[in-house]
């Protein structure tokens, strides 16, 4: 979620909608609420995930809610486990992450680590984080420790590992876990799948939903992109001012106008007959919805949110 004020009291209202938001979104039939993780951004986008998903957690009891993605490198490995390790506890089993790297040397430096020993610090994590669910004793940094209390997913939390590049599917093959890269990459793929056969490991690769753009239902789409879109730019042109020379990340493409936006087509904007033909029958793919983008006044947000809701039953 994002926001575009100074004034600590509309954050807080903006907060307490987006928790709001998920009941009722677990009421109306919506099975996961995705959440995000960024830093010293200008338009205030969550910086604590976990944060938001314990609340989240505590106020529902079937929605499963991921963190896509998890900045790990940015956490102590033990702190990280035993918070992930209480969600998965009071959730029930419903928490889920996919691992990433990042890809701004800022949000490193606000965190007190080092960017270029980032692929260090995700092998040092993914490796604490599977040895700590265990619950058994293991060697960490010359010291024998044991983490309490064990979550009550077997063997541990489901979480993918992230990235957009073969170096990031060589790693979640070789700890064999589940590879998730934020765009179809049929080569990355094809590499995975040889490093779980080298490893003698089996794995999962997930490729993005099918259709996985940010959809709005809207009666009268054409009304509603005029309306809409500058919240839709402010959200992206943030995004797209992060860019760094030779890191790789999904959605590079710059937008400047509601024509651009369009023609990108991370948003989409249907009429409530239109959503149910393209999201019927099991081909269809995920439908997803994101009610504050950018800023969105927090009542529009309902509206978004509820014909959403409407057109899903």
């Amino acid at each position: 979620m994002t926001g575009l004020s100074e004034d600590p009291a509309v954050e807080a209202d903006r907060y307490r909608a987006a928790i709001e938001m998920a009941v009722y979104a677990e009421a109306h039939g919506v099975q996961t609420v995705n959440l995000e993780e960024h830093h010293c951004a200008d338009n205030g986008w969550l910086p604590a995930p976990l944060t938001l998903a314990a609340m989240i957690i505590a106020r529902t009891k079937r929605v499963r809610v991921n963190v896509g993605a998890l900045l790990v490198t940015l956490y102590d490995p033990i702190r990280l486990a035993e918070d992930i390790a209480i969600l998965d506890l009071v959730g029930g089993g419903r928490f889920s992450f996919v691992a990433g790297l990042g890809y701004r040397p800022l949000e490193y430096h606000a965190t007190g680590r080092s960017w270029a020993d980032r692929g260090q610090l995700m092998d040092e994590c993914l490796e604490t984080l599977l040895q700590a669910w265990s619950g058994k004793p293991f060697e960490y940094r010359g010291k024998t420790l044991r983490v309490t209390p064990s979550p009550v997913s077997r063997p541990h939390p489901f979480f993918m590992v992230g990235g957009m590049s073969p170096v990031a599917a060589r790693r979640a093959a070789r700890f064999g876990l589940p590879f998730h890269p934020p765009t179809e990459r049929p080569d990355l793929e094809e590499i995975y799948r040889d490093e779980l056969a080298r490893q003698g490991k089996q794995g999962l690769y997930v490729s993005p939903g099918k259709g996985n753009t940010m959809l709005i239902v809207d009666e009268d789409p054409h009304a509603a992109w005029p309306e809409l879109a500058p919240y839709f730019l402010r959200e992206l042109q943030e995004y797209s001012s992060w860019k760094q020379e030779g890191v790789p990340r999904p959605g590079e493409d710059e937008v400047h106008s509601v024509e651009d936006l369009r023609e990108q087509g991370r948003f989409t904007i249907l009429n409530a007959a239109d959503f149910r033909l393209r999201f019927q029958g099991p081909e269809a793919g995920s439908a997803v919805v994101h009610p504050l983008a950018g800023g969105i006044p927090i009542d529009r947000g309902w509206e978004i949110l509820e014909r959403f809701c409407e057109a899903l039953a």
